[in-house]
């Protein structure tokens, strides 16, 4: 039986997306075919489009769907079910073999996925990559669990283990960011701090718990997080005051951010605890010059997190039980919507800054 699907191809010579009606191949053995509702818009496909590449890509790593077709050996998941499509295998630790890549023969050559291709309306993915979840979630902002939610209220309750009391800074208050910021709410952080250059984006992430914000285009955001977190009669071992924060959160990956997280956090009390932990979210392209004698003497760490350190079949569950609740905003998260023909010009918005939130593709199967 056909396959028909609607798949945006970014070719080998141009940053150009392109949009080609192609008849997906039927599931191999750990594959599905998810005919798709939504499908997050997200920074890390600016960054596959500007890189170099010998072969045309299919792009999209996090959305939502319902199952057409399941290989012979997908078991958690049948024809019918509601699925939320992301790019970190559901459970890394049960997995019996190595996922399945997506490979497309296109007008531009042979196009293959880095994990999934979600910026289609229908997706060929191995069931790694595909979680079941319950029918009547809403199909359209839900997308943005599989890469917003889980790598920005990951970041926080995972991979960093934030707990209440702790103080949180949150570098860059896009998708992830936000997402970061409702993790440090729901894990009793206090204070949370937004730091970004847009006073609207500011505004925004009070509204997903935010306690503090401060605008980097104005003001040293080191010295103004500083002033914000004293630590009142604790001293470094070169006898200073300790201000600072607890955890640091970059989730935009650039140089002078990556360079600020660490002086962010707080020094270690000499002799009593250590210092605080920066933490990289966003995907950095450059390369990062940090103070090896303020990581050493202050007794600070620089960490990543990929994917929020997520299993998404534990996790998911909960983000969805966090937005049914109404801990979760995802109705506010997403701030704007396009059709797979307008995806130029939502990747154009994206790059131009002028996305707050997160943006989302829906599709229309007629």
């Amino acid at each position: 039986m056909a396959n028909p699907a609607r798949v945006v191809v970014l070719p080998r010579e141009t940053a150009t997306l392109a949009i080609e009606e192609i008849d997906l191949p039927d599931p191999g053995p750990t594959q599905v075919i998810v005919r798709q509702f939504a499908s997050g818009i997200c920074h890390s496909q600016l960054h596959q489009m500007h890189r170099p590449r010998n072969s045309p890509v299919i792009l999209g790593h996090e959305s939502t769907g319902i199952v057409e077709k399941a290989g012979k050996a997908v078991n958690h998941v049948h024809e019918g079910d509601t699925v939320l499509v992301t790019w970190v295998p559901r459970n890394a630790v049960r997995a019996k073999a190595l996922p399945v890549r997506a490979t497309l023969e296109t007008s531009h050559g042979t196009a293959q996925s880095e994990n999934v291709f979600t910026w289609a309306d229908r997706t060929l993915a191995d069931e790694q990559y595909v979680v079941k979840v319950n029918p009547d979630i809403p199909t359209d902002v839900t997308a943005i669990i599989g890469c917003a939610v889980m790598t920005g209220a990951g970041a926080v309750i995972n991979t960093a283990g934030v707990k209440r009391g702790n103080s949180v800074a949150v570098f860059g208050v896009g998708g992830v960011g936000l997402s970061a910021i409702v993790g440090a709410r729901m894990a009793g952080a206090n204070p949370i701090i937004a730091v970004d250059l847009d006073d609207a984006k500011l505004d925004f992430a009070e509204r997903f718990g935010a306690t503090h914000k401060i605008n980097a285009a104005q003001v040293d955001p080191i010295a103004a997080i500083h002033e914000l977190t004293p630590h009142p009669r604790e001293f470094t071992i070169m006898k200073t005051p300790v201000a600072g924060v607890d955890f640091a959160f970059d989730c935009i990956g650039i140089k002078k951010t990556m360079e600020q997280i660490v002086p962010a956090c707080r020094p270690g009390f000499f002799g009593v605890h250590h210092g605080g932990c920066a933490v990289l979210v966003g995907v950095p392209t450059t390369p990062v010059e940090l103070s090896a004698i303020d990581v050493l003497i202050n007794e600070k760490r620089f960490i990543g997190s990929i994917g929020g350190s997520c299993v998404p079949d534990r996790d998911f569950p909960k983000f969805l039980d966090w937005h049914r609740e109404g801990d979760l905003d995802l109705d506010a998260l997403v701030t704007k919507r396009y059709s797979i023909d307008q995806i130029n010009e939502a990747t154009a918005a994206l790059e131009s800054g002028k996305i707050a939130g997160r943006a989302i593709l829906e599709f229309d199967h007629g």
